[in-house]
């Protein structure tokens, strides 16, 4: 079956007779465990929930492939498994804590996802973990590889949407020793199979694209290894780093769905990319690897089924990112991004990525795209000449 009918199919109850087709919530802290609580499928909720097994069997399924053609295993097929968590960065949590211990060496991008970045430099630092940084583009961090416990990827980046060859990246970080986990929340994975480049953990924050509704705070991780998934399990379940069955289930019902809003969003980020290009307001290029002049877009063409919602470009100065925001009637002025509307904001706001201040990242919702390119071409029309360089 192809991917978009086995993610449909998979969020369906067994087909018995009087039953809903959809699961329900479960809603329990303590299940009825008589005798040896190891007979019972569940316990205690911190552990386990059967919304979470539905989940997490449906992101499981997606995560699970064939090995891509570079991978020595190429064209074998592999089951994932996943654990959902509380949000993304539980998720990421999960990860440093299970697989690092003091003087362990983990490989960064310089421009990860920065509370990825803040987390490990802020905490896991004072617990004697040491992090070597180096740039996403052009494979960098291939060469700080040397006595690494765990390389770290991102691609495309958020929000520079840089680009790098994960399979090779994999296949030199297991080399040398190392394991490796790709946050992969820009792309999905019915976007991008990270697994199936050779990566040993799949991470993402499922607020964004995945559930795309803008309404729920969560993440997983999946892996093809039994013994990294109980690691990252007995994590979850000492931390407590858990997710509410209600989230559970309002995320199962909006993951049916993603075939059809990634495909939207994908394309229309395609559009209004190509437009940006054409404006002499936008300086600097417009950063998107679906875009042929994009650095990274031969390599992103053969690792991803989609390019993703995800874009960014440079204004000329703040006052111009504000100006802007001020004149669009249909883009929303918002942090986050992969949801139904399209959502923009200027990133230096925060302070926390190496940006211009006229920087935008700017995440394609399912609005009618002539809409959106008329709309950004009034916003843009308004902007002062003093403004346009």
């Amino acid at each position: 079956m192809h991917d978009s009918t086995k993610i449909i199919r998979s969020t369906l109850t067994r087909a018995v007779a009087g039953e809903p087709l959809h699961p329900s919530p479960v809603f329990a802290a303590p299940f009825h465990t008589p005798g040896d609580p190891n007979d019972a499928p569940y316990s205690y909720a911190r552990s386990h929930n059967p919304t979470w097994t539905v989940l997490e069997r449906a992101i499981g399924q997606m995560e699970s492939g064939v090995f891509a053609p570079s991978h020595a295993d190429a064209g074998k097929p592999y089951r994932a498994n996943a654990l959902v968590f509380a949000s993304g960065m539980a998720a990421c949590a999960s990860v440093f804590g299970a697989v690092l211990h003091p003087g362990d060496v983990v490989v960064m991008p310089a421009n990860a996802y920065f509370a990825a970045r803040q987390l490990m430099q802020d905490y896991f630092v004072k617990m004697g973990i040491v992090i070597r940084f180096a740039p996403t583009a052009g494979d960098a961090q291939g060469e700080q590889l040397d006595g690494a416990r765990l390389l770290w990827i991102e691609s495309p980046s958020n929000p520079l949407m840089e680009v790098c060859d994960i399979a090779a990246l994999c296949e030199r970080a297991h080399r040398a020793g190392a394991l490796v986990a790709v946050d992969n929340t820009t792309a999905t994975p019915l976007g991008q199979r990270t697994l199936a480049l050779g990566a040993d953990f799949a991470v993402a924050s499922d607020t964004k694209s995945m559930t795309g509704h803008s309404d729920i705070v969560l993440g997983h991780v999946a892996t093809r290894d039994r013994e990294l998934l109980q690691q990252i399990e007995q994590w979850r379940t000492l931390m407590g780093g858990i997710l509410g069955p209600m989230e559970a289930w309002l995320a199962l019902r909006s993951i049916a769905t993603l075939p059809l809003r990634l495909e939207r969003s994908s394309a229309n980020a395609q559009r209004i990319a190509e437009y940006l290009a054409t404006r002499t307001d936008v300086v600097h290029g417009v950063l998107y690897p679906g875009l042929p002049s994009h650095p990274g877009h031969a390599l992103a063409t053969r690792q991803m089924q989609y390019f993703g919602a995800i874009l960014s470009f440079h204004l000329a100065d703040k006052s111009a990112a504000e100006t802007f925001f001020a004149k669009a009637k249909l883009i929303t002025e918002s942090t986050s991004f992969g949801g139904t509307c399209t959502c923009a904001e200027r990133r230096a706001r925060w302070g926390g990525d190496a940006v211009p201040e006229g920087f935008i990242r700017l995440s394609a919702g399912l609005e009618n795209i002539d809409d959106l390119l008329e709309d950004i071409a009034q916003a843009l029309d308004s902007l002062k000449p003093a403004a346009v360089r």
